[in-house]
């Protein structure tokens, strides 16, 4: 890469110390350009004025007669044309008309013949004559030229045709309306006589549907009284369905019930979390029992040392007593005894330390408590014996918070400061925590054993005391080691110099004897305590073990299955219960409200059946005989009177026909000379030709530039030392190729926005993907010339031509040859002009997408092909450009 910048780096030393160079880089930045605008702006809209393309019109119409009106159509023809701008209409002879559009002077003529009129006029006539108007136009003058005047021959057309019809119609209305009014007159009368027998025939249907339904009813009242007794029959069963209906209300009374249950399950689904993490916990205890064993182990060894040290050192002390009376004596036998005890003060600080650790275990096994209490399988036996066991250890930890307060307050007294003082108040608000949790344990203990579920602010308390307990006993082992056992080292070497000193000193250290007494005194009480307590763990442990990995085995076996229990229970309650809920209101509302006063209806209709059913049967039938014999001959007597009256109107409805003729003859005359509205809807509108045809030349002075940049820049490189590869070469001119053609780009873009003021919906857009296309047009020009030398250059030049026809940028590639339009989809124009005709009209994303990605495939394609033929084709090339040389006119 390197080698590639340092080619693109002395490209633009060599182009900006020549001014001739920089001259001819800025022009070929900005020729594209030009030829971009000429066009654009030439096309800008050319249909804009077209009064200039002349037309000779002939009028030789001497008019016609419709129904007694005269009328002359090539006359008004003729006005309308005068006032008409659009076209240079010129009134001329025909003769002149002939010869001028012969010679050139009219691109075309109009001739209006003699019978135009008197043809349109014989549209009311048994044989009407189709009017014509003659069009001539001179084709080889210009090829849009006769597209523009043939439309605008076509609208005269048009609106004479709608005009006359117009006209016309407005006429023969006008006479179906008169004869509509004189319909109008009589039908009163007519009216009258019909309707009195139309009526009556129009009730044939109905009297018949009636009869045929009162047979139908006759035939079925067999039927019909079968079915009848199921109802005498329902109401025997009154009394149970009364039943079913007080079941349904007990069902209502306990929905409350099932709800509290239903909220219960979903608490527990809501605590399974914690649950599971409380089962998981036991498990992992159970799997690390050992290491509870062999802390407890360590602890009473290291106890047991300690108490020998510390009961070795009080031995002595009643010997270095007696020796104080003697004076001088006693300092020496003082010091003497330091030295061979110094071991028991530094059993000081660790056994403190101890003691702290197992103060913080017996916090957390109330922690423990509350988790196991929490959990929905918890066993109420379990629970109060863990309970009472908590207890002893709460009350145990008190005692020891007790010595080890009265050690720390004797050993502050000797430490500078009173440094142990914060401690010291830790510890007995520690104290006071034990304490707390002693009274609220009793209170859970008599729950459990009164059979009651504790209650959740007790637990929740005793959670609270026990961390906040567990979490100030681990700040204080968290600094002890550096903060605590120091500031108590100095206290005990405070306490053996003032022994060590002169003679006041030796009466001070007489003094001090108490006080050491004291000290070693408490430590050997702590020691003591301590292994006694851990060896009363140490004996409970396999008990605690047991039910440990009890607890472990039975989580593990039906935790999956009691999960799964709750969550599908929970999801019934979420999701049935509601329903079932409704169902139940549902039913119950039916038997309070509705169940009694069906029960009445039934027993109503039971009585109904039982005495009317047998008149109504006998009735029906008589009226089923009556229908049978006497309606056929009345309704064909009806009939015929109807078909009478029906043959003496023609089979017509006189009514529709006289409001068809009453119509207004205006209204209907416009609409039949003009029944059908185009209403027109412009999707993504362009308001001028110029800025619709700026996405094809944009895109083709694009390639423009590519080629002059090919043309007149080199594509190899001057390389005496031989350091450059042929890759250092095309990458390092590409990349100065590509600077100027991102400025052609630009220039062409930023020309079409601020300088013709095109129609462009998305500027920048149009911009960005200007840019792009001109980066893939110089890729693809710059490697043809650098892969193939002068043969790229026809290559180019190949390209453009069949990029121009085939991309549509002019005409839709549909109205195109065949081989054009296989070959749209695979040339880069297609998908330029594509992309930058979707900036101008407005965007859709997914044909930006589609273009973007053909563009970067001919750039890829375009790199690989490169990177694979620029090297084997390098001697090649070199050999055509030299014999191109040698005949002094190719280069």
């Amino acid at each position: 890469m390197k080698k590639v910048f340092q080619i693109y780096k002395d490209d633009w030393k060599r182009i900006f110390s020549v001014p001739t160079g920089i001259l001819l880089t800025i022009a070929i930045m900005f020729l594209p350009s030009v030829y971009a605008w000429v066009n654009i702006k030439a096309m800008w809209d050319p249909y804009q004025d077209t009064s200039g393309l002349k037309i000779a019109v002939t009028n030789l119409d001497k008019g016609g007669e419709v129904r007694g009106k005269q009328l002359n159509v090539g006359k008004e023809v003729e006005e309308n044309l005068k006032k008409n701008k659009k076209l240079g209409w010129t009134f001329v002879s025909q003769e002149e008309a002939e010869r001028g559009v012969k010679h050139g002077d009219y691109y075309a003529s109009l001739l209006i013949p003699e019978d135009f009129s008197s043809k349109m006029a014989s549209v009311l006539s048994k044989n009407p004559e189709r009017a014509e108007i003659v069009y001539t136009v001179n084709e080889k003058l210009n090829a849009v030229a006769p597209k523009i005047t043939g439309k605008g021959a076509a609208s005269i057309v048009e609106e004479v045709s709608e005009n006359f019809t117009k006209e016309v119609d407005q006429a023969v209305l006008t006479e179906f309306n008169k004869a509509g009014i004189e319909l109008e007159r009589e039908l009163p009368t007519i009216r009258h006589i019909e309707s009195k027998v139309f009526a009556l025939e129009k009730q044939l249907p109905q009297l018949k549907a009636m009869g045929n339904k009162i047979i139908a009813l006759d035939e079925k009242m067999p039927e019909l009284k079968e079915k009848s007794q199921k109802i005498v029959e329902l109401e025997k069963e009154l009394p149970k369905i009364n039943e079913v209906g007080n079941s349904v209300l007990k069902v209502e009374e306990n929905l409350p019930k099932l709800r509290e249950v239903g909220n219960e399950i979903l608490v527990i689904q809501k605590k399974l979390p914690a649950i599971e993490r409380a089962a998981d916990k036991v498990v992992e205890i159970d799997k690390n029992f050992y290491r509870i064993e062999q802390a407890v182990d360590k602890g009473i060894e290291d106890a047991q040392k300690a108490n020998k040290i510390v009961a070795a050192a009080q031995q002595e002390l009643p010997k270095v007593a007696k020796i104080a009376e003697g004076g001088s004596a006693f300092a020496n036998e003082l010091n003497d005894f330091l030295e061979k005890n110094d071991g028991a003060f530094e059993t000081v600080a660790p056994v403190i330390k101890q003691n702290l650790t197992l103060m913080q275990q017996i916090a957390d096994s109330a922690v423990q408590l509350t988790e196991a209490i929490q959990a929905e399988d918890f066993d109420p036996q379990k629970a109060v014996s863990s309970a009472e066991f908590t207890k002893e250890r709460l009350q145990t930890g008190v005692a020891i918070i007790d010595r080890t307060v009265s050690l720390l307050t004797k050993l502050n007294e000797y430490a500078e400061g009173s440094p142990l003082t914060g401690t010291i108040e830790r510890l007995n608000n520690v104290k006071q925590n034990f304490q707390q949790q002693i009274e609220v344990l009793n209170k859970i203990e008599n729950a459990i054993k009164n059979g009651e579920q504790p209650a959740k602010e007790l637990v929740d308390q005793l959670n609270q005391l026990a961390t906040s307990a567990s979490g100030t006993l681990g700040d204080i082992l968290a600094i002890y080691d550096t903060d605590i056992v120091p500031r108590v080292n100095q206290a005990l070497s405070k306490l053996k110099t003032a022994a060590k000193t002169s003679s006041q000193a030796l009466q001070t250290a007489k003094e001090k004897l108490p006080d050491i007494q004291q000290v070693l005194k408490e430590a050997q009480s702590s020691v003591q305590f301590g292994l006694e307590e851990l060896q009363k763990i140490k004996k409970r442990l396999p008990g605690i073990q047991k039910e440990i990995h009890e607890a472990a085995t039975a989580i593990s076996g039906k935790m999956d299955d009691f999960t799964t229990s709750v969550n599908e229970a929970a999801v019934f309650v979420k999701n049935d219960l509601p329903s079932v809920e409704k169902k139940v209101h549902k039913a119950a509302d039916f038997v309070r409200n509705d169940l009694p006063a069906a029960e009445k209806e039934v027993r109503k209709v039971s009585r109904l059946v039982q005495t009317k059913l047998p008149e109504m049967q006998k009735s029906v039938h008589q009226a089923a005989e009556l229908i049978r014999t006497d309606l056929p001959e009345m309704e064909s007597s009806i009939k015929d009177a109807a078909d009478k009256i029906r043959k003496f109107e023609g089979e017509r409805n006189l009514g529709d026909i006289i409001e068809l003729l009453k119509n207004d003859v205006k209204r209907e005359s416009d609409f039949l000379s003009k029944p059908i509205k185009l209403k027109e809807e412009k999707l993504f509108p362009v308001p001028n030709y110029g800025s619709a045809m700026s996405p094809f030349y944009t895109t083709l002075s694009l390639w423009v530039g590519a080629m002059l940049l090919i043309s007149l820049f080199r594509t190899d490189v001057v390389d005496p030392e031989n350091q450059y590869t042929v890759y250092h070469v095309y990458f390092g001119r590409l990349l100065t190729f590509l600077t100027i053609g991102v400025f052609q780009g630009l220039i062409v873009s930023l020309g079409d926005v601020f300088l013709l003021h095109a129609y462009i919906v998305e500027k920048f857009w149009f911009v960005v993907f200007a840019v792009i296309t001109s980066i893939i047009f110089v890729t693809i020009t710059y490697t043809l010339v650098s892969v193939f030398g002068n043969i790229g250059k026809g290559l180019a030049i190949i390209f453009l031509v069949l990029q121009f026809s085939s991309s549509g940028g002019t005409f839709p590639v549909s109205l195109t040859p065949e081989f054009f339009q296989k070959i749209n989809p695979f040339v880069p124009f297609t998908y330029a002009v594509s992309l930058l005709r979707e900036a101008v009209g407005g965007m859709l994303p997914e044909v930006i997408r589609k273009d973007l990605l053909a563009l970067l495939f001919f750039f890829i394609l375009t790199i690989l092909f490169a990177l694979a033929l620029k090297k084997p084709l390098s001697g090649i090339t070199k050999k055509l450009a030299e014999n191109a040389e040698k005949t002094n006119i190719l280069s």
